[in-house]
């Protein structure tokens, strides 16, 4: 039985590229090469009706949906996919009540099973929404761009270092085609933090020496194995607790904090070591995932990340990103800037939050304009910066950026996957339990 990062399958890695030049919030997409026609991305929408397609009904597929059509001008929901047809139907039905007639999903433009994404982005839609588990996102992303479709996509946008190269690879591709890609890091979309992230980049505290960032909290939810299913259904009905699906907690849900600093620093770190394992989460409902991770995270010119995120309850719990400088220090999440004494000397005050939403209202507003943001970058190299600690945690290694993103373990090959009845990339143990990642055994790289 194969432990969480060993070697499953390896594939043929994309050529390498500069993974640290600069990134910005909103970029556009390039000039449209030659050969290439011009995609409807580069449609000014204006009052058009901007058809959507929604690819993973979960809860925040839903939400992000939802969301789209709170948007200012004419939306329609139109396609529909997800694994599972209770999960569609509960989806359609939620949002048919919230939306009326924007919703509009005739029979045969629902879908369920592994290749419905194939057949939402065959159907005459302007822009996608993908919020499947973030193992599929590669996949989907990929086939998308292919499909000339604006996107949005959740974060992260893959599960381990080949996927994170498969998005950048397409995004390239996106911004010659002159396509919009979102991601949903909305913590750049809230005035809040974008207010707070120009005055430390403009100095505020002077040099940042450290930044600190937490997601602890009591964890999520766990549904429990249910009769006659397959051990392929449980995994993806539990897709939190299993690596090739979510890559862990410090991936799925850390990423937004890890992403704030990277932000803050306009660059990626170049080295990462850290600690984690399993302390009270440890039953067979619990997959194979961390329940706590501690990382240092190095950047080039020598700065700090300290991260912690960790799922146990009755803890300290906080949810939140701090930068400490030369002449002071931050409280980013929220909003406040302290000089050397500890003397607040600027807040941001009330508002300026509610970013889920804002970054559909400013995706909407942007394509009617005719504008193309394109966040795949960031978002990629976001993703890998939380994998990069979920490798170092796992291993116990210090590891390198460049090590890291160039490694070919693959976690699952969900490209092949076809139906419930497939074999699950990762098995029980006879008595229920999956392998758990050892530090100074487990190999990450």
């Amino acid at each position: 039985m194969a432990a969480p990062d060993q070697p499953r399958k390896k594939k043929t890695p994309t050529s390498r590229r500069d993974f640290i030049k600069k990134s910005s919030l909103l970029v556009a997409g390039g000039a449209v090469s030659g050969n290439l026609s011009v995609a409807r991305g580069a449609h000014a929408f204006g009052d058009d009706t901007i058809k959507i397609g929604l690819i993973g009904c979960g809860g925040r597929g839903t939400g992000a949906a939802s969301q789209a059509m709170n948007t200012a001008g004419p939306t329609r929901l139109v396609a529909m996919t997800d694994a599972f047809e209770d999960r569609l139907q509960a989806s359609l039905r939620g949002l048919k009540s919230q939306h009326g007639d924007k919703v509009d999903v005739p029979k045969e433009q629902q879908f369920t099973g592994f290749d419905g994404y194939k057949s939402v982005l065959e159907c005459d839609i302007d822009l996608v929404i993908m919020a499947t588990p973030p193992g599929f996102r590669p996949l989907h992303f990929e086939a998308a761009v292919a499909a000339n479709k604006n996107i949005f996509m959740e974060k992260p946008v893959a599960a381990d270092a080949p996927g994170v190269r498969r998005v950048l690879a397409a995004n390239a591709i996106a911004r010659e085609k002159n396509l919009a890609v979102a991601v949903g890091l909305q913590r750049h979309h809230e005035s809040a933090y974008r207010e707070t992230i120009a005055r430390l980049q403009d100095g505020a505290i002077g040099d940042i020496n450290l930044t600190r960032v937490y997601w602890n909290g009591g964890g999520v939810w766990v549904r429990p194995r249910q009769k006659g299913q397959s051990e392929l259904e449980y995994q993806m009905r539990n897709w939190y607790y299993f690596n090739w699906l979510c890559g862990d907690h410090i991936v799925e849900q850390h990423i937004h904090n890890l992403d704030v600093t990277n932000w803050l620093k306009d660059a990626y770190p170049v080295e990462a070591q850290g600690q984690g394992g399993r302390e009270v989460r440890d039953g067979i409902d619990h997959g194979e995932i961390f329940d706590h991770h501690f990382v240092e995270f190095t950047y080039a010119d020598g700065s700090k990340m300290f991260s912690q995120c960790r799922h146990i309850r009755n803890c300290w719990n906080s949810v939140s990103e701090h930068a400490h400088g030369s002449r002071g220090t931050a409280n980013i999440s929220g909003a406040k800037i302290l000089d050397a004494d500890g003397k607040r000397v600027w807040a941001y005050g009330k508002g300026g939050r509610g970013g889920h939403q804002q970054e559909h209202h400013d995706l909407f507003a942007q394509l009617r304009r005719g504008e193309l943001p394109n966040e795949g970058d960031y978002g990629a190299k976001s993703t890998m910066t939380a994998i990069l600690g979920r490798m170092a945690s796992y291993s116990g290694k210090n590891i390198r950026w460049d090590d890291a993103i160039n490694s070919e373990i693959v976690l699952a090959d969900v490209d092949s996957l076809a139906s419930m009845a497939d074999p699950a990339p990762i098995k029980p143990a006879p008595d229920g339990h999956y392998a758990i990642p050892t530090p100074g055994k487990t190999v990450t790289v």
